[in-house]
């Protein structure tokens, strides 16, 4: 059924939320650089080969934003999405093949077609105040799959910081507008003021200028409530800039010298403190003013992120984080046993790879249920975050699989008395339903040698070193069976 088919009251809902996504300007648009960050953070979180931002219009779906696939539009009749925006909760579909909507869907039949899919609403407002649903932030994967509540929950949020990204560039290109053109429109200079100030309100954002002097500079109220100063004359420039952290006043520095030498726009974000001392998160962006072909300064506008910088930063160290445990994931360990083991070659400093692999899990798994199984990896993930091994990364590679990074010198410097002190914490009961059983642990430590350049080198050594130590422990243990059977 086309929209046009729908009845009057459905219709004309369809027609403003059409209306509304066709106000943001945004289909048929350029890539924009946060909604490209916003699906690719999506694949790493949820583990997806795809990951896209759709936006569903009357008869098509525009792709305006993809990771792992192509920007674009395809039919509205057989894009998943267009389901999704009926739906307030997340829509998840672990298996398109076997859905009777989609099982003849080309994008399912086609050869590595799509086999899993997940997706979230993304809503807008429009110039009455109304909600509409008028796209998605979705994942797609070639295989059947699942996604359990954390991953439903990060699609939420995901779909929540596109819709605070919508709202902020809808205002921000609202507010450059008016600072661009208020000169122009004397005669409805105290209507556009009031709009203004409402969309810096709205935006947490305000207009600036300088001249290339900066003897000249103008501020908009918003600024000075993003400083935490009363609305008055604007500080000089040195002023202003003691407000940034050394760091982030050189890079500002360098965006407006780069913006003046080759007159490309910047768009930064930079740490911030205000007049009361809070740390804050802000964007600034910036573009030359000219006067008849000559530039006479810079023109731009200044906006307080803070709230979207720390969702984006839960969301990352969420992605990096083994939901059962609490500690590294996978990803997260590679990328920390490279910074590691680069800088232990270029410093000359010590490093220990320990791997750890613990001993009758699957006994425990079947013999007491998988619920004290994930306790005793909640367990381990504690032990090895224990404040002796002072601040050592520890990650849970897969399954009951571990590592630990250790450069603490008084650690690195008595590998095995390590070794045995976390054999020793990883030996502990469990108990379920009047059942007990003994969780344990081997353990295989490695050294950094210094013609160990390869991660997969350093990992491969270690790994040796649990083999013999587990095949050990078995001789071990049935050595002491015989002679208790004798």
């Amino acid at each position: 059924m086309s929209p046009a088919d729908l009845p009057f009251d459905i219709f004309a809902d369809e027609a403003r939320r059409v209306a509304a996504l066709h106000a943001l300007a945004l289909l048929d648009s350029e890539p924009e650089r946060e909604f490209d960050a916003l699906v690719a953070l999506a694949a790493e979180m949820l583990d997806c080969p795809t990951a896209l931002m759709t936006l569903v219009d009357s008869d098509r779906l525009w792709i305006k934003a993809a990771a792992g696939g192509e920007r674009g539009e395809i039919s509205r009749d057989i894009g998943m999405c267009a389901y999704t925006i009926q739906n307030d909760d997340p829509l998840v579909i672990e298996d398109l093949d076997a859905d009777s909507r989609f099982a003849k869907n080309p994008l399912v039949m086609a050869e590595r077609g799509a086999r899993f899919y997940a997706g979230a609403a993304i809503h807008a407002v429009d110039g009455t105040g109304e909600r509409h649903a008028i796209g998605t932030i979705c994942v797609i994967d070639t295989v059947p799959r699942s996604l359990n509540d954390a991953g439903r929950r990060a699609l939420t949020h995901l779909a929540t910081l596109a819709e605070a990204t919508i709202a902020a560039r809808s205002a921000a290109h609202q507010a450059i507008a008016i600072a661009t053109t208020a000169d122009k429109q004397a005669a409805a200079l105290a209507r556009q003021d009031r709009i203004f100030r409402q969309a810096e309100r709205m935006a947490a954002m305000g207009s600036w200028r300088t001249s290339l002097d900066h003897q000249d500079m103008g501020w908009s109220d918003g600024v000075f409530h993003i400083y935490g100063l009363p609305v008055g004359p604007v500080p000089d420039m040195d002023a202003a800039m003691s407000f940034y952290p050394p760091h982030a006043g050189e890079k500002l520095n360098a965006s407006m010298a780069h913006t003046l030498e080759t007159g490309v726009p910047f768009d930064i974000e930079v740490d911030f403190t205000t007049a009361q001392g809070e740390p804050r998160r802000v964007r600034v962006l910036g573009e030359l003013e000219t006067d008849g072909g000559t530039t006479i300064g810079f023109v731009g506008v200044f906006q307080d992120v803070t709230e979207r910088h720390a969702l984006e930063t839960i969301l990352r160290r969420s992605a990096d984080t083994d939901s059962l445990t609490g500690i590294a994931n996978r990803a997260a360990f590679d990328r920390a046993l490279d910074s590691a083991m680069t800088r232990a070659h270029a410093d000359g400093t010590p490093l220990l790879l320990a791997l750890v692999d613990l001993d009758g899990f699957k006994a425990i798994n079947d013999t007491l249920g998988h619920t004290a199984g994930d306790d005793v990896l909640r367990d381990v993930g504690r032990v090895l975050q224990a404040p002796w091994l002072k601040g050592s990364f520890a990650a849970r590679l897969g399954g009951d699989e571990f590592a630990v990074l250790i450069d603490n010198p008084g650690l690195v410097a008595q590998p095995s008395h390590v070794c045995a002190r976390l054999e020793e914490a990883l030996r502990f009961p469990i108990a379920l339903n009047g059942l007990a059983m003994v969780s344990a642990g081997t353990v295989g430590i490695a050294p950094l040698e210094p013609d160990c350049h390869a991660i997969r080198d350093f990992v491969h050594r270690a790994d040796t070193i649990l083999y013999k130590a587990k095949r050990a422990r078995i001789g071990e243990r049935r050595r002491a069976d015989r002679r208790n059977a004798a």
